[in-house]
């Protein structure tokens, strides 16, 4: 089973989802963790090699949930947010690639 490593705040961004979102993120990072892929995801190239997003949709919105899982048995989280517009802000992008840079080191 692979460990979770939060970068920044970005377990304190999840825990502050919705209830609903919360479980389901839980829900898909366990499977993450067993080895098996999200329900819901998509690669996230423009952040880096083998960068994904996983993508909740619950009444309370558009969430998100970019990582990495190929890095020495970790799950990499980046950044956990809720996305509010149909295409995903710039600076979230940003904090993801900032982010991944410090693992690639």
């Amino acid at each position: 089973m692979k460990d979770i490593f939060w970068h920044g705040n970005s377990y304190e961004a999840l825990k502050a989802f919705p209830r609903d979102a919360r479980q389901d993120a839980g829900y898909q990072l366990d499977k993450l963790q067993r080895g098996k892929d999200p329900d819901d995801w998509k690669p996230m190239s423009t952040i880096g090699a083998g960068v994904r997003e996983i993508r909740i949709r619950e009444a309370g919105g558009a969430f998100r949930i970019i990582y990495v899982a190929h890095f020495a048995g970790r799950i990499h989280v980046l950044h956990a947010f809720q996305k509010k517009t149909q295409k995903t802000r710039q600076q979230d992008v940003e904090l993801a690639q900032t982010r991944f840079k410090t693992i690639e080191r």
